[in-house]
Formats: structure tokens, C-alpha cells, sequence
């Protein structure tokens, strides 16, 4: 019975002496899963790169697209004028003030506009020359209001030509009238042809414009009169000559209308224009 028994139990180095294997996953299993994970990861960083790739190329059009915008814009926006030549022009009145009247200087009273012997430059010369203080701070006064306006928007040159040409014109008209005792000094003939430049420069057939002008321009005409002064010497007697201010006028307007009838070239006729075309 024991030998049976002994012959039935198996053998206990088979038994207890073999390790356990632990259930490994099948190879298809293990390599789907390796497949699977790195596929996953490797598409979210492709798609995080592409993404900033597009905001990186997005920002740096829009960048571009600005600059250039604002190259055109520098471009196409009109170079602002420094207003120096009026500054000159007030301080050469000023000058001769102060030689004439504070140092006594003999030699600029021959700078007046004689009209019984006058020169030639006398007719510039005595738009520069004031017989008093009152008559000097009022016409700078407008000289530079509409002297400023006039430069700013036409340039320096065309700043001197007008004062020039308004006020020697003026003079030269006072000469024709004005009886042959009279002496004329003063810069409101130049203050009244740069007024009427500055106004006509900017005005247009916009029915605004035009009701400002109706409205305003008798004011503003008024108080040019009542301030700024073409002196007259007759006699002993000094007399604001209003010759010297509609002649101003008249000259400045005529400037305008001969400037504007002469053909400017455009800027699509230049040879970069053409060339780029």
C-alpha cells in the first residue's frame, strides 16, 4: 500500500524547483502598444510645432504688412516746411527799426520810398522800414500770422517773392498815385498780398469754405485795416495809406491765379514712375 502511495506522488524537485513564469502578453500585443504610443505623441508635437509655425509666419506677416504700411504712409505724408524765412523776414524788419530809430542811423532814412526822386530798390527797401513803434508791432503782427500760413504751405522762396513782389508792387502803384511830396514806408501792402495768398491757396469751390469766407472775411478784412498800416509821410503829417493796402491785394491775388496756370509736372510723370511701369 505504501509503495503505491509512493509511486503515485510526483517528484517534489519537479514540483517546488520550477519557477512560475509570469503570463507575458502575446508579441503582436507588445508591438501594437509600441506602435501605438509613439504614433500618439510624435502627431501632438508635429501638430504643437506646425501651429507655432503658422502664429510664427502669421506674426511676421502682419509685422511686415505694418512696416509697410507705415513706409507708404512716411512716404505718401507730405514733408512738414520749417518756417525759418519768416523769421528772417521779421527780424530784418526789426533790425532796421532799431538802426533807424534807437542807434539814429542817418543812412537808413535814404531806405524810404521818396516819391519825388525815388530808386529802384527804394521800392523794396521801404517795405521793411517803419516810421514807430505802433506802426512796426502791427504789421509784424499780421506779417507773421499770414507769412507762417504762406510758407508752410507754398515754401520758403515762394515766402520772399510774395513779400517782395506784393509790397514792391504796392509801392509802385502808391508811386503813381500818391502825390510827388509823399514818402512811403511799411510792410502792410506785403501783409495785405499775403493775406489774400493765404486765403486763395486754400480756398475751394466747397460750400463751406465759401460761407466761412462770406462770414469771416469782412471781419477779418476790418481788423487787417484797422491794424496794419502803410504809412505816408505828407508833409509833416503821417497818413495809412490805403492804396498801398487794396494794390497788396490785388497784386496777391494775381500771383495766385498766374502760379495756378502754370503746368507743374505730376508726380506719375516722373522717370521713377515710368520706369516702374
Amino acid at each position: 500500500m505504501a509503495q503505491q502511495l509512493l509511486l503515485l506522488l510526483p517528484a517534489p524537485s519537479r514540483t517546488f524547483w520550477k519557477p512560475l513564469s509570469s503570463p507575458s502578453p502575446s508579441p503582436s500585443a507588445c508591438s501594437l502598444v509600441r506602435r501605438h504610443l509613439p504614433s500618439v505623441s510624435a502627431a501632438r508635437v508635429v501638430a504643437a510645432s506646425a501651429g507655432a509655425r503658422r502664429d510664427l509666419l502669421r506674426c511676421r506677416m502682419k509685422r511686415s504688412g505694418l512696416v509697410a504700411e507705415l513706409e507708404i504712409a512716411k512716404d505718401k505724408q507730405p514733408q512738414s516746411r520749417r518756417a525759418n524765412g519768416i523769421f528772417w523776414i521779421l527780424l530784418l524788419n526789426f533790425g532796421l527799426y532799431v538802426a533807424d530809430h534807437l542807434f539814429q542811423i542817418q543812412q537808413i532814412k535814404a531806405l524810404y520810398l521818396y516819391h519825388a526822386f525815388p530808386s529802384w530798390y527804394q521800392f523794396v527797401t521801404s517795405t521793411f522800414c517803419h516810421a514807430n513803434w505802433n506802426h512796426l508791432s502791427s504789421n509784424l503782427f499780421f506779417v507773421y500770422i499770414f507769412g507762417k500760413l504762406v510758407e508752410e504751405e507754398e515754401g520758403n522762396f515762394a515766402l520772399w517773392l510774395a513779400y517782395i513782389l506784393t509790397g514792391a508792387g504796392a509801392n509802385l502803384i502808391s508811386w503813381l498815385v500818391l502825390p510827388t511830396s509823399s514818402v512811403s514806408l511799411g510792410a502792410s501792402g506785403a501783409v495785405f498780398g499775403l493775406f489774400t495768398i493765404s486765403v486763395l491757396v486754400k480756398m475751394s469751390w466747397d460750400w463751406r469754405k465759401i460761407l466761412e469766407v462770406l462770414i469771416l472775411g469782412q471781419f477779418v478784412v476790418d481788423k487787417v485795416m484797422e491794424a496794419a498800416r502803410a504809412t505816408t509821410i505828407t508833409g509833416q503829417s503821417f497818413q495809412v495809406n490805403n492804396i498801398a493796402h487794396v494794390s497788396g491785394a490785388l497784386i496777391g491775388a494775381a500771383l495766385v491765379f498766374l502760379v495756378s496756370r502754370i503746368p507743374f509736372p505730376s508726380n506719375d510723370d516722373s522717370p521713377a514712375t515710368k520706369d516702374s511701369k
